[in-house]
């Protein structure tokens, strides 16, 4: 079989597209927030809201709506809490992260096991891309786009909060409504990448791409254009993969975006692993006379 045969019969199967369509894009918008988030220090605030939103998906089953809309509740009353928490008492943002996120999630273990369910809800935990269907497409893709369009409208000022919040507060901007509006971004990728790889691994499409190119580049703008491209080529790989050893497609997602890491973090040319070493000075021992 060739390269082409190999590449190209996936494509005749109308899940495959609607797939690989829905992956590619949570990838990308997934790899754009993840930049940010690498460069504050959110990575934690990642798997919060990530696992947060769980509840939220099964109750949307229950009462009959669409998933996204359970899952942005429950992703914004997860935010909301945390900064209640850290603000009004003495427990620090890490602790209350933890408190929140963890409980929320074991409410939506909770409630999947009490569910009566035709449908195997523990999907939302792993993800099922392969069975997203047309209107689940839309969803992702309207999602994505208010979540990429209000990062572009909104990357100065972002960028400029997370490396100087005194001087954006001095030039007469709010560093809390500037994270305010990214933790409402968060929330909405975080329900973009929901379908692809679940709650569970969600944080790891908000991470590592991120992560991945700030070892290739110093420059945030870099930045920008380089995580995404590896994280949607990245995805589409771990998506061919899938399909043919026939294993659990976001699992493979995120370990192909994993050994993609893997390889920057020992071979980049100036934050590699190789090349720290070798710029290391030699220490040269004299022998007493």
């Amino acid at each position: 079989m060739s390269i082409i045969d190999i590449l190209l019969e996936p494509l005749q199967y109308e899940f495959m597209l609607r797939a690989l369509a829905a992956t590619a894009i949570a990838a990308v918008v997934c790899a754009v927030l993840s930049c940010w988030l690498v460069l504050i220090g959110w990575s934690l605030m990642g798997d919060a809201v990530s696992h947060a939103v769980l509840p939220g998906v099964v109750l949307a089953y229950v009462f009959g709506a669409p998933f996204a809309v359970g899952a942005l509740v429950f992703g914004f009353v997860a935010v909301a809490l945390i900064g209640v928490i850290n603000g009004t008492s003495r427990v620090k943002e890490d602790a209350a992260i933890g408190i929140v996120f963890t409980t929320m999630f074991a409410l939506g273990l909770v409630l999947i096991s009490v569910t009566p369910s035709q449908t195997d809800l523990n999907h939302i935990l792993f993800g099922n891309v392969l069975g997203v269907s047309a209107s689940d497409l839309w969803q992702i893709a309207i999602l994505a786009a208010v979540a990429f369009v209000v990062l572009l409208v909104k990357r100065r000022d972002l960028t400029l909060s997370a490396f100087d919040p005194v001087h954006t507060f001095a030039i007469g901007l709010s560093p809390r409504l500037l994270s305010g509006i990214l933790l409402a971004v968060l929330a909405l990728t975080a329900v973009v990448a929901l379908q692809v790889v679940g709650v569970v691994l969600v944080v790891a499409m908000l991470i590592i791409p991120g992560a991945t190119a700030h070892l290739l580049t110093d420059r945030f703008e870099r930045m920008l254009v380089i995580a995404p491209v590896l994280s949607a080529l990245s995805s589409l790989v771990g998506i061919y993969l899938s399909y043919w050893i026939d294993a659990s497609s976001g699992g493979l997602v995120v370990v192909v975006q994993g050994v993609v890491f893997a390889l920057v973090y020992i071979l980049s040319p100036r934050h590699g692993l190789l090349s720290r070493r070798s710029r290391k000075p030699l220490v040269q021992i004299r022998r007493p006379s």
